[in-house]
C-alpha cells in the first residue's frame, strides 16, 4: 500500500456504510520541503505561523521558514526551549499564548509532540494546517486527533488534520534511530489494534470496517519488510515506513475513529504517561512504549488461547466485583487522573450486570470465532521478541524505566482508559483479568 493508492479513497462511498475521505495532500521523496513554496502560493498562503522545538527546527525549521520567505511570505515562528517537551495543558496553552494572530495558517515542523499541540492550535484557531515530518516516529501526521494529557489523563482530542504532510527523506533518514524505531513501533501496534477491533465487532457490535483494516495492514506490512533497512537509514526504507504512518494516520480519519490504529497497547503506553506526568515516573518515546505493550498483549492473547470460557466463573468474578474499592486503586495508582476515569464509567456502565451478562453470552458462543481472529491477526510472541532483537528495540518494562511489579495493576488499568472493548475487558468478562494480568510480570 502506498499513498499513492490513497486517491481512491477520495470521497469513497464503502460497502461498510461511511464515507471515506482523505483530502490532504502527501508529498514524500528526498528533497520533499522544497515543495513548501509551491505549496504556500497554492493555497494563498501569505503569514504562516511556524511551530517547532530547538531540535526540529535544526533540523526543518530554519529551512522551512526560508522557504516561505522565498514564497514571498511572511513566516513568524515559536520555538518551545524545553528539552523534553510533553503534550498537555501547559505546553499547549504556551503555544496559543504566543500564537501570531494575524497568521493564516499554521506550519508544524516536527514529529509527535510537536505535531499535537500544533495541530490543536490550527483547530482553535481555524486555520489550514501543514506538517512538515522530521522523523518517522508516531502515526499521527494524518489524523484529525491529538494525543495529549489533560488534569492528569491521557485523551485523544479533535483536533486538525493536515492539508499537507511533507516528509522529506532527506531530513526523516537524519533522525534519532530511537525515533524511527518509536515509528516501527507505533506500526507493530496495529497487529493488536485491528485484532481487537474485531473482536470488538464480535461481542459489542461496533463498528468496523474491512477496507480500512486491510489497507492498515498493507501498511504494516510494507513497515515490517523494510524495516531492517532503517538501521542503515536506507531512504527507501525510511520513507516505506514514513508512508505506512501516513497511512495509519488517514485510516483513524477514515473510521472517524482511533481504533484502526490503537488497542490494549497504546492503553499501556498511556497509563506509563499518565504516572510519568503525575509521579514524575520514567517514560519513554511514545512509539517505543507501544512496542513493548504489543509485546505484552501478544504474550496475553497467547495465554487467553489456552483457556475455555466459563460462563459461571465470568458470573461470579463480576458479582464480587467492588467498583467502590477499584476506584480506589485508581486513585493510587494514578492520581488525579483516576478522576476521569471513574467519570467515565459512570457514563458507559460497563459493570453493569445485565450488560456484563450479554457479553458474556456471546464470548461463550463466538469463543471458536474469537480464537480464529487472534491466530488470523496476531504474530506469535516469539517472532516479535526475534524482530525486536534485531532491530534493538526493547522487550520489556524494565528496560524503558517502568518497574515490572506495576504491570499487572498497568493490565486491569487499561480497561478504564476508555471506552474501547479491549483484552482487558475481555478478559474481565471472563473473569480471568487478576490472574491474566499477574501472569504478565
Amino acid at each position: 500500500m502506498s499513498v499513492k493508492e490513497m486517491e481512491k479513497y477520495r470521497n469513497y462511498a464503502c460497502a461498510c456504510g461511511k464515507i471515506h475521505d482523505f483530502s490532504g495532500e502527501v508529498i514524500s521523496g528526498c528533497g520533499a520541503i522544497n515543495e513548501l513554496p509551491r505549496v504556500l502560493k497554492e493555497k494563498g498562503i501569505r503569514r504562516p505561523f511556524i511551530i517547532a522545538d530547538e531540535n526540529t527546527y535544526k533540523a526543518a525549521g530554519a529551512q522551512a521558514a526560508e522557504l516561505c520567505r522565498a514564497a514571498g511570505a511572511e513566516p513568524t515562528e515559536f520555538v518551545f526551549r524545553e528539552k523534553k517537551l510533553e503534550p498537555e495543558e501547559r505546553t499547549v496553552g504556551l503555544a496559543m499564548l504566543h500564537y501570531d494572530y494575524a497568521a493564516d495558517a499554521v506550519i508544524g515542523v516536527g514529529s509527535g509532540v510537536i505535531n499535537d499541540i500544533s495541530k490543536i492550535v490550527a483547530a482553535v484557531a481555524d486555520k489550514p494546517y501543514i506538517i512538515v515530518g522530521t522523523a518517522p516516529s508516531m502515526d499521527g501526521f494524518a489524523s484529525a486527533t491529538s494525543s495529549l494529557t489533560r488534569e492528569g489523563l491521557k485523551i485523544s482530542l479533535p483536533s486538525k488534520a493536515a492539508e499537507v504532510i511533507i516528509g522529506d527523506t532527506d531530513i526523516l533518514a537524519a533522525a534519532p534511530m530511537h525515533m524511527m524505531l518509536s515509528g516501527l513501533g507505533d506500526m507493530l501496534a496495529k497487529y493488536v489494534s485491528i485484532c481487537e477491533w474485531r473482536i470488538a465487532n464480535r461481542i459489542t457490535g461496533e463498528y468496523y470496517c474491512p477496507v480500512i483494516a486491510d489497507l492498515v495492514r498493507r501498511a504494516l506490512k510494507k513497515c515490517v519488510d523494510n524495516a531492517e533497512g532503517l538501521l542503515s537509514r536506507d531512504k527507501a526504507a525510511v520513507q516505506a515506513v514514513f508512508e505506512g504512518l501516513v497511512l495509519s494516520g488517514a485510516a483513524m480519519k477514515y473510521a472517524g475513529v482511533s481504533r484502526p490504529a490503537s488497542g490494549v497497547e497504546h492503553y499501556i503506553s498511556h497509563v506509563f504517561d499518565m504516572r510519568g506526568v503525575e509521579f514524575g515516573t520514567p517514560t519513554e518515546l511514545h512509539g517505543i512504549q507501544c512496542a513493548v505493550g504489543t509485546l505484552i498483549a501478544a504474550r496475553l492473547y497467547e495465554k487467553l488461547e489456552e483457556i475455555t470460557p466459563d460462563a459461571k466463573k465470568g458470573a461470579a468474578y463480576a458479582e464480587g466485583f467492588d467498583p467502590a474499592a477499584w476506584n480506589e486503586e485508581l486513585r493510587t495508582f494514578f492520581g488525579r487522573g483516576a478522576e476521569d476515569m471513574i467519570r467515565l464509567e459512570q457514563k458507559e456502565h460497563k459493570y453493569d450486570p445485565a450488560a456484563a451478562a450479554r457479553r458474556r453470552e456471546i464470548i461463550c458462543g463466538a469463543w471458536d470465532e474469537i480464537l480464529a481472529v487472534i491466530k488470523e491477526e496476531l504474530p506469535s510472541a516469539e517472532s516479535l521478541a526475534a524482530l525486536y532483537d534485531r532491530l534493538g528495540i526493547p522487550k520489556t518494562v524494565a528496560e524503558i524505566g517502568q518497574p515490572a511489579e506495576i504491570l499487572p495493576m498497568t493490565i486491569r488499568a487499561t480497561k478504564d482508559i476508555r471506552d474501547k472493548y479491549v483484552l482487558s475487558r475481555l478478559a474481565w468478562d471472563l473473569g480471568i483479568l487478576d490472574e491474566l494480568a499477574e501472569s504478565a510480570k
